[in-house]
């Protein structure tokens, strides 16, 4: 079988990439009514240069991006030889800073000294304070507030490597579905998930969850010690990255044959995910997409059971923007990448859900980067 890699066409990303991103994330803080946007190091940094330091320490580095001047990356001068090594280092600046010196001076003069910044989420408070000090008349704002869509609106070559991230994980989930669940600890089962994702290609695992029985009921179950039986229904949501990329899946399995109520809430929530699938089109609200896949089972009076949004977004991260719940009135756009996983919890009893990460298309419709079967798989 051709490797997934083969099939999505997975290449690197170039300097005209990044400088492309950089110019496009300026842009769209200047049409936010603000001054520049300042990127510590996490996600954000990586999706826009590339550069991902070794080590998240307390020296500032940070990029620095306004429209109608040149990117700069701020970074410490011990870590200046890895910055330089990015692949996005060719499209900006860098500009270091030595241990003994200050550098919000060094950053100070790239700022608009009255200007309103984005700030990606996961900067050090310690450095906001920092640049307020030095510059007292500057605000700022979470980039998830000021600009949700930074990184939300995929291009080919991204989509490629979600999709090469949903097929490992679907593999993932072929393999899965061979190993014994009765008389093994959720532990076990969740190692086995994390070493195939690593099998089929990921570079990191972010999250294994096995629910089995009762524990399905609680949709972040972490796997534990409880050994699975026979009868139990096992919730199975797993993924992690690919060439920098997320996957997340969620199938619903049953240990031996299910009873006819287990069989009915899984059928529902099937026809529930499928709902929310049909509802993805470019121009449609996100909260459309919950709206649909909330009501069919809500109709089927589970809703009380139905505990959390539809979907989140994924890119560089597991979840990011944007998300799919009531309320949410983004309209979503081609490139988009997102998941649908309605569930129904039923406590101290059994859960069911199933989620396929999907994107709006250019032709009007959806495509899934998740294409295991959605029906009730039987395991021993």
């Amino acid at each position: 079988m051709p490797s997934t890699d083969a099939l999505e066409q997975v290449v690197p990303f170039t300097a005209d990439d990044y400088r492309a991103r950089m110019a496009r994330a300026a842009e769209s803080a200047a049409d936010a009514g603000l001054a520049g946007v300042l990127v510590a190091p996490g996600p954000d940094l990586v999706y826009l240069t590339g550069y991902q330091p070794t080590a998240i320490t307390e020296r500032l580095t940070v990029l620095v991006l306004s429209a109608g001047q040149e990117p700069v990356l701020v970074v410490p001068t011990l870590e200046a030889p890895d910055a330089e090594k990015a692949a996005g280092a060719a499209a900006l600046t860098l500009r270091d800073w030595t241990d003994g010196k200050d550098p919000y001076a060094v950053t100070a003069p790239l700022l608009d000294v009255s200007g309103r910044f984005g700030v990606s989420d996961n900067a050090w408070a310690m450095h906001l304070l920092g640049l307020q000090q030095a510059l007292p008349g500057t605000s700022y704002v979470s980039l998830t507030e000021a600009l949700p869509m930074l990184r939300g609106v995929k291009d080919a070559h991204e989509l490629a490597r979600i999709a090469a991230a949903g097929a490992a994980a679907d593999q993932a989930y072929g393999e899965i579905l061979k190993v014994r669940f009765a008389g093994r600890k959720e532990t076990d089962v969740a190692a086995d998930l994390a070493r195939l994702l690593m099998e089929f290609g990921h570079s990191q695992v972010d999250f294994t969850v096995v629910g089995s029985g009762p524990n399905g009921a609680n949709p972040h179950h972490e796997a534990g010690d409880r050994v699975i039986e026979r009868g139990d229904m096992v919730v199975l949501d797993f993924g992690g990255l690919k060439h920098g990329y997320g996957s997340d899946t969620t199938r619903t399995v049953h240990v031996g044959e299910p009873t006819d109520e287990e069989q009915r809430v899984h059928d529902l929530v099937r026809e529930a995910q499928q709902a929310g699938f049909e509802a993805v089109r470019p121009g449609v609200a996100c909260q459309e997409v919950d709206r649909a896949a909330r009501k069919v089972i809500t109709d089927a009076g589970y809703g009380e059971y139905f505990i959390h949004r539809t979907g989140h977004g994924i890119g560089v991260t597991t979840h990011e923007p944007p998300y799919m719940i009531e309320g949410e009135e983004l309209p979503i756009v081609p490139g988009m990448c997102f998941s649908i996983e309605p569930g129904v919890y039923l406590p101290g009893r059994f859960g069911v859900r199933i989620e396929d990460i999907v994107t709006a298309t250019e032709d009007g419709g959806g495509r899934r980067f998740n294409n295991t079967p959605h029906e009730m798989a039987v395991v021993e």
